[in-house]
This record gives C-alpha cells, sequence and structure tokens, in this order.
C-alpha cells in the first residue's frame, strides 16, 4: 500500500480498503445492493440520477499522498475555476475510511471516487457498477515492500512465514517478488496482521518476515538486523491509483469529465513548480494529510505521479496497461474477490482502447484516455 499520512488515522483509512478479505468483500457487496435498491427512494442523491444530464456533482476522496492534491484544488479555488467554466457544481467530500468512500460510489452516492485500479475492480466493477477510469494518478513508486531479518535477498524469504494484511495489495506484492525471484506463494506462510499492529510484530523475535507500506515500512526498514528485499518500484504501475467514475453519469455529462482533468492538471502543475507557489501547495497538502511539509515531500519521492497529461494519456494507451492489469485480474480472481458468483477470470470485462480482457459482454471497468489527451492537447 502507498503512503498516506504520517499519522495512524490517516495511514487505517486506506490500509482497510486494501485488507479487504473474502467476507469484508461479501459484506461490503451486500451493503452497496442495500443502498443500491434504496436510491429510487432518495432521488436527490448523488449517482442515483446516473445517465441523465444534471449540474450537481460529488467525488469522494480519502488520505493518501497521491490523493492530496484534490482538497488543495478545492481550497485554492481551482475546482470552482472549472467548474464554473462550464457551469456545474464540483464538490470534494472527504470520506475518512477508504473502503467506505468506494463503497458508497458502488451503491451511488457519489459520482466518483479515489481508489487503486484492484478496488475498482473488485468493489464497484464485480458489484457491477459501470466504471471509467478518468485519471491516472500515479503509482507506488517503493512506498510498498518485503523485509525481511538477517537475509541478503527475497530467496532467503522461502520457508518462512510472513506477516502482512491478507488480500490487501501488500499480499499482491509479496506475489510478484516471489515470482520474479522464481518462487511462489506456497513457499511462504502468510501469516494475517493488521496494519496497525505489523510493526510491533517485526519486533518480536520470532517474526522474520513482512510485507507492508509506508510509514509502517519506513519504521521496520531502520530496525536491526532489517532488510528491505524487495519494492514496489520493482513493478511499476501494478499498485496504480486513479479518479474512477460513473461511465453512465460521464456519457451524459461529458462537461464533469473534462472539468475534472482541469482541476487535475491545474494542480499538479501548480505544486510540482520548485518556487514559493510549490512550496506552499505541497506545505497545505502535508497539513490536510496530518503530516509535516518534509515529510510529505519524502513521501512524493516514492509516488510516481503522472503530473502531465500527456504522459498519463500515453500509458492509458500502452500495452503495459493492459498486461498490469491482468496480473490484478488473476490475483483477484484467484483470492475470490470477484464475489461468490464469478466463475472465471474473464467473468468481468475491463475495456482499453482497442482491446477487451474478459467478457465483452459484461464490460464494468473501462480505461478511457480522451480527457486526459484533451488536458494534453490544450482542449478543455
Amino acid at each position: 500500500m502507498s503512503l498516506y499520512a504520517s499519522s495512524n488515522s490517516a495511514a487505517r483509512s486506506r490500509s482497510e480498503g486494501r485488507a479487504m478479505t473474502r467476507q469484508r468483500w461479501a459484506i461490503a457487496l451486500a451493503a452497496t445492493l442495500i443502498l443500491a435498491g434504496c436510491s429510487s427512494k432518495q432521488p436527490g442523491a448523488p449517482g442515483t440520477q446516473a445517465g441523465v444530464v444534471k449540474k450537481d456533482f460529488t467525488i469522494g476522496w480519502s488520505i493518501y499522498t497521491g490523493w492530496m492534491p484534490w482538497p488543495y484544488a478545492q481550497q485554492a479555488g481551482i475546482v470552482k475555476k472549472w467548474a464554473d467554466k462550464y457551469g456545474i457544481d464540483i464538490r470534494l467530500v472527504q470520506v475518512n475510511d477508504y473502503v467506505e468512500s468506494v463503497n458508497q460510489y458502488a451503491a451511488g452516492k457519489l459520482d466518483g471516487v479515489v481508489a487503486t485500479t484492484m478496488d475498482a475492480l473488485t468493489i464497484p466493477a464485480a458489484g457491477g457498477m459501470d466504471t471509467t477510469v478518468l485519471l491516472i494518478g500515479d503509482y507506488s513508486d517503493g512506498n510498498d515492500g518485503v523485509v525481511l531479518k538477517n537475509a541478503r535477498s527475497m530467496a532467503d524469504i522461502k520457508g518462512r512465514s510472513v506477516n502482512l494484511v491478507e488480500l490487501s495489495v501488500s499480499n499482491f506484492l509479496l506475489a510478484r517478488g516471489l515470482e520474479l525471484n522464481g518462487l511462489k506463494l506456497s513457499d511462504v506462510k502468510i501469516v494475517n496482521t493488521g496494519d496497525a499492529d505489523i510493526v510491533g510484530a517485526f519486533a518480536a523475535p520470532a517474526v522474520t518476515a513482512v510485507a507492508t507500506w509506508n510509514p509502517q515500512l519506513a519504521t521496520i526498514r531502520s530496525a536491526p538486523g532489517a532488510s528491505e528485499v524487495f519494492d514496489s518500484s520493482k513493478i511499476p504501475n501494478e499498485i496504480l491509483d486513479t479518479l474512477n467514475v460513473s461511465t453512465a453519469t460521464l456519457k451524459a455529462n461529458p462537461n464533469f469529465g473534462k472539468a475534472l482533468a482541469g482541476i487535475w492538471y491545474e494542480t499538479l502543475a501548480v505544486m510540482s513548480r520548485g518556487d514559493a507557489a510549490g512550496r506552499a501547495a505541497r506545505a497545505a497538502m502535508a497539513k490536510a494529510a496530518g503530516t509535516s511539509a518534509a515529510s510529505f515531500d519524502g513521501q512524493l519521492k516514492t509516488t510516481h505521479l503522472y503530473s502531465r497529461a500527456g504522459d498519463a494519456a500515453a500509458y492509458a494507451n500502452n500495452p503495459d496497461l493492459v498486461k498490469v492489469t491482468d496480473r490484478v485480474r488473476q490475483f483477484s480472481f484467484a483470492h475470490g474477490l470477484f464475489g461468490p458468483t464469478a466463475k472465471s477470470v474473464d467473468a468481468i470485462g475491463i475495456a482499453f482502447p482497442g482491446k477487451t480482457l474478459g467478457d465483452a459482454g459484461n464490460v464494468k471497468l473501462r480505461f478511457d484516455p480522451s480527457y486526459m489527451q484533451m488536458a494534453a492537447d490544450g482542449k478543455l
């Protein structure tokens, strides 16, 4: 999991989403279906007018380094500027629990939400919500890692018990690290450990291997005898963070997508500057995340932001995106995260420019580069 903030409460908000066990998936899906069934009784709720032209939109966000540009944009007036340009209103709502924000979106209570592609696939898409990846934001570039005691390489993990948040992206990271080093998940034993407990667990003499994310990762790898033997920089774009919106709502309201793209890339341009304005923007983001400016800048170093719209659009068209998404869907299906009714990994269709993975008749997750490209071309 990527780094959210230095405070425990901030770190927990998104870690719970990435700790989506089969039981929690079933509970979340049930809640989604219940809420969706009630949506007809709440005609004013965001997202319930999917496919209808409207003026008011709501985006849910939670604390994470790569998502802090959103609240800053609202604070700085950038959201209002772009919404006014298109004659609409966009409201950004902080949801303290990450998984709850994704569930609210899946239930039609939000028009869009920031999430990992893994969670966009296994919660709203798997639950039947046709979702468009509007903006590719960033990928974990070292925020997630595997740490061993008294070891020199990943090969030393064989036969060990590994403490991690089971069925989270730490589990995915471990699987990829093993695969790239000629090993299998069956070569280790997974011990499900909450993110709030993993630092304490590593301090116990009997625990010799963990997979986790920052800020816990930074603490663990600094312990005596600890060695980080694998990290997410070795699997670029596989832990990918995106802005996801209702496909039907976007289709009926293309100006909604244009405004969001304008907001995002103007904000990234400001925060990427090396002058006083850039420092002030990053400091404001750090404050909103509950951390220091220095810590936030450090977090950005292991968060690969697609700061330029052209780069994001190019990656959306890159065959590599298909490959890495296939790895994510294979892992998700193998671990039951498509839900109890999915009979194969192809049960859910995932559309890319010119290609579809899975069932083309049941596409529920779509990568659309058009709004990123409009931003790159100055046509917003």
